[in-house]
């Protein structure tokens, strides 16, 4: 079977403040969303600007790092997975889709106010509960 890769690298800044619960576990989980802005000229020569938005999750102790410091408009660097989930809508009963960011690693980016230049904090986390069904 061959190799595959599932990886996302994103810089951008955070849309809305981030949404902090619990799963049953207790295991506690973030989501927000990043905004990410490429810059391109038009066939006039003016300079545009084009916004994607993405969907992040963060668990466990990244959850912690991203209720602890992360806020709308803080730039992050973020590595993570990429992850679709799909249901069926309680109301109209159409399936209904979701393209989301697994974070690994998250790296808050703009310095402490020291003039340092340096990142605040670089955080890595290895596994962390999945159960979907809990934000429904």
């Amino acid at each position: 079977m061959a190799k595959s890769v599932n990886c996302a690298t994103l810089l951008g800044n955070v849309g809305k403040d981030p949404e902090i619960r619990a799963l049953p576990s207790g295991t506690k989980v973030a989501n927000f969303s990043l905004a990410t802005t490429e810059r391109y000229k038009d066939q006039q020569g003016n300079w545009q600007d084009r916004t994607e938005w993405h969907n992040l999750v963060a668990y466990a102790r990244l959850a912690d790092v991203t209720e602890k410091y992360v806020k709308k408009g803080t730039q992050l660097y973020v590595e993570g997975k990429i992850e679709t989930h799909s249901w069926d809508d309680r109301k109209s009963g159409e399936k209904r889709y979701q393209t989301q960011i697994r974070v690994d690693e998250l790296v808050l980016l703009g310095g402490t106010g020291t003039g340092s230049g340096q990142p605040q904090t670089r955080t890595t986390q290895a596994g962390g509960a999945d159960d979907w069904d809990d934000f429904r």
